[in-house]
């Protein structure tokens, strides 16, 4: 009775060794690595701890981190529900190739869309002296570093959405409009309850992928410190200081807020997710 408890019937038995191969495969990928990066920082006494993390410049780049990357996540999150949208729900000439651009920063490697972004948005580049006439800086400051961050973010809200706008009941959006919903009634009580734990998924990884980028964000961010330093950057500059125990020390700050911020949109996914049950 208890082992029906935890395991589903299956066509393919074998759970106990496929979940003792997972168990192991995440201790050793996952578990191994964080346990490091603590005992590492263990080495440091807690006021060493509090005088690292809490350094003007290492609060500053924190400052810098979380707060451009949650604007990108925001804005891949909108701007990516209207390209999965059309790209689901429009037939178009050049729809596959669209479609296949979005995946680009995916394959891209990051240092080369860090240099192309820089050489395109620099004040000498193809677009940066035109918006340099409207008081408009983008290189090497934090919009550059947003406008980086939005480019590796939007492929991961695209691609967790559009599986679920492909899967939306079409009926369910006449059955409202044939009772005299408008598109905007329909869109918000009819599709967006549907789509948005998908969405919210979405903004989840594309935050988290950019507090973590560091390839594409060095080259356009100028790296300044209290304006345009990121946390990733100081970390590897303590690492070049040979101060590893202060590298760890910031890695598990940012770690543990991004663990924070990760558990509080899941949690609201499933608080999402229960309404919807509820209400349907």
């Amino acid at each position: 009775m208890t082992g029906a408890v935890f395991k589903k019937p299956s066509v393919i038995p074998g759970f106990g060794i496929t979940l003792g191969f997972t168990l192991f495969y995440m201790g050793v990928i996952v578990l191994l690595p964080l346990a490091g990066l603590v005992l590492k920082t263990l080495e440091l006494s807690w006021p060493e701890f509090v005088a690292v993390v809490m350094n003007p410049r290492v609060v500053a780049a924190f400052r810098i981190s979380f707060g451009v990357s949650f604007v990108a996540a925001i804005i891949n999150a909108f701007f990516g529900l209207i390209v999965a949208w059309v790209l689901v729900r429009y037939a178009f000439p050049g729809r596959k190739i669209i479609d296949a651009m979005v995946d680009l920063p995916f394959a891209l490697p990051t240092a080369v869309a860090g240099i192309a972004l820089t050489a395109i948005y620099a004040k000498n580049g193809w677009i940066g002296p035109y918006l340099e006439a409207h008081g408009i800086e983008v290189a090497f400051t934090p919009l550059g570093i947003g406008v980086a961050l939005v480019f590796v973010g939007l492929p991961f809200v695209v691609r967790t959405v559009e599986p679920v706008l492909r899967d939306l009941d079409k009926e369910m959006e006449e059955a409202a409009v044939c009772l005299g919903a408008t598109r905007g009634q329909t869109f918000a009580h009819v599709i967006l309850p549907q789509v948005l734990p998908a969405l919210m998924a979405g903004f989840a990884m594309a935050f988290a992928r950019a507090l973590g980028e560091y390839g594409s964000v060095i080259f356009i961010a100028g790296n300044m410190p209290y304006k345009s330093e990121i946390v990733p950057l100081l970390i590897v500059i303590k690492l070049e200081q040979y101060d590893y125990a202060g590298a760890t020390a910031i890695a598990l700050v940012m770690l543990a807020a991004s663990f924070v911020v990760l558990f509080l949109i899941n949690m609201l996914q499933k608080w999402s997710r229960q309404r919807r049950g509820s209400l349907s």
